[in-house]
């Protein structure tokens, strides 16, 4: 693995995401917080989640222990802005994360960890996925704008 094509890999990641952004400007706040009996529930919920995963598992590849990490708890971000604030602070600290993403880095495998940070890596992209198809589906039944997730199209700029 290569520390580019992480990089890569994160440039879709969030793309996408802020993509998704941009159609939960579309719906009111009662639909962002409806409950969803499917996966991790809410827009709010789903998002939150995802967010939260992915700055739990850096502070992890950084070293801090899992106590540390703070309490899972999306009620603390009640509103779109809370957790959208909350999306583009972790997005600036992973930013700044991958800036400096060498080789040595990328196949390092963090104490307390079981596989390399590509690894760690590529699952957080994965599991973006995962969470962002999930969303754009219920953004389709709220009648927000939605959009293909292929990678391929955001590669080739289409």
């Amino acid at each position: 693995m290569n520390p580019d094509i992480i990089r890569t890999l994160f440039d879709y990641h969030y793309s996408l995401f802020d993509r998704v952004w941009e159609s939960v400007a579309e719906i009111s706040e009662e639909q962002f917080n409806d409950e969803i009996a499917y996966s991790r529930g809410s827009i709010r919920h789903q998002l939150f989640h995802a967010s939260f995963a992915e700055s739990g598992w850096l502070r992890g590849i950084q070293g801090t222990p899992r106590d540390q990490i703070g309490p899972y708890n999306p009620d603390d971000y009640p509103t779109k802005a809370a957790v959208k604030s909350f999306y583009e602070n972790g997005k600036a600290t992973m930013r700044a994360y991958l800036a400096n993403l060498d080789q040595a880095e990328i196949e390092r495998v963090p104490e307390g960890l079981m596989g390399p940070v590509w690894q760690i890596m590529l699952h957080l992209v994965n599991h973006g996925t995962d969470h962002r198809a999930q969303v754009l589906r219920v953004l389709h039944d709220f009648g927000a704008p939605t959009f293909d997730q292929d990678m391929i199209l955001h590669l080739w700029n289409i």
